[in-house]
């Protein structure tokens, strides 16, 4: 197999400064040999993930930073946020294996033990995780969400904030697991990468760390030769992909007047 190349769709525009902070996810795991990792922030979109509103634009962001990966000569693409915004819709228009990390993290926990729990900065990322985990049927299997009620950033991450974000975040998956009867604990973004190994080394569960894996998957599906199910995501029957196009350039244009 030659050199494979996958990209990683940032639900966020951001400097390149905070772009490599998002790329030191793939410090974390250790991938084989000719795969390799391009990080696009996308062109315009919410300024967080916190309602339904937001919701949409996200999706519409990241099918548009993702809608050609095939045509640039992709062979894989991942999506760097919990939610899986745009997962269906670019599964629909493109051939190659679309990997996010939101139900593949819960998932994997269930191959790693009984129960998780899903550990969050704040409360109003709630709405992301449980419309995926009634969709799978999971709601016995999650045996909780908590919030460390702290107000994350999508740009910096964790950056500075360790010394205040890391006690607190132990402190919570500690009653995840003492109190809600976890047994696999889910990092509930991948902002919250810089926090993985700190956890890790001082819980006696499994840390899932959302991005790293679904790097592994992608590169697993290629090993496999395997990719998602036309039968699940059909093709668009008239693809618009110009209006998308067309749509997101108006938005960056607006950004940028900003």
């Amino acid at each position: 197999m030659g050199s494979r190349k996958v990209l990683v769709v940032v639900p966020f525009p951001m400097s390149e400064e905070n772009r490599l902070q998002r790329a030191a996810q793939l410090d974390a795991v250790e991938m084989g040999p000719g795969i390799e990792f391009h990080f696009r922030p996308v062109r315009a979109g919410p300024a967080s993930y916190t309602s339904d509103h937001d919701s949409i634009l996200a999706d519409l962001s990241i099918l548009d930073a993702g809608k050609r990966a095939q045509e640039e000569g992709y062979d894989a693409v991942c999506i760097d946020t919990m939610s899986d915004s745009g997962l269906a819709a670019l599964r629909s228009v493109l051939d190659i294996p679309v990997i996010g990390p939101g139900r593949a993290s819960m998932l994997t926990a269930l191959m790693l033990g009984e129960r998780f729990s899903i550990l969050i900065m704040w409360d109003r990322w709630r709405h992301l995780y449980k419309k995926p985990i009634l969709e799978l049927g999971l709601t016995w299997r999650c045996a909780s969400i908590r919030s460390i009620g702290v107000e994350p950033s999508n740009q910096s991450l964790l950056a500075g904030k360790e010394d205040e974000v890391f006690p607190l975040l132990l402190e919570a998956a500690r009653r995840c697991i003492d109190e809600d009867g976890a047994d696999v604990i889910l990092l509930g973004s991948t902002t919250m990468h810089q926090a993985h190994a700190y956890l890790r080394d001082r819980l006696p569960v499994p840390v899932i760390n959302p991005g790293p894996l679904s790097y592994k998957l992608a590169e697993a599906a290629l090993a496999l030769r395997l990719g998602h199910s036309r039968k699940a995501h059909a093709r668009p029957a008239v693809p618009r992909l110009d209006m998308v196009d067309a749509m997101m350039a108006a938005a960056a244009a607006q950004r940028a007047r900003e």
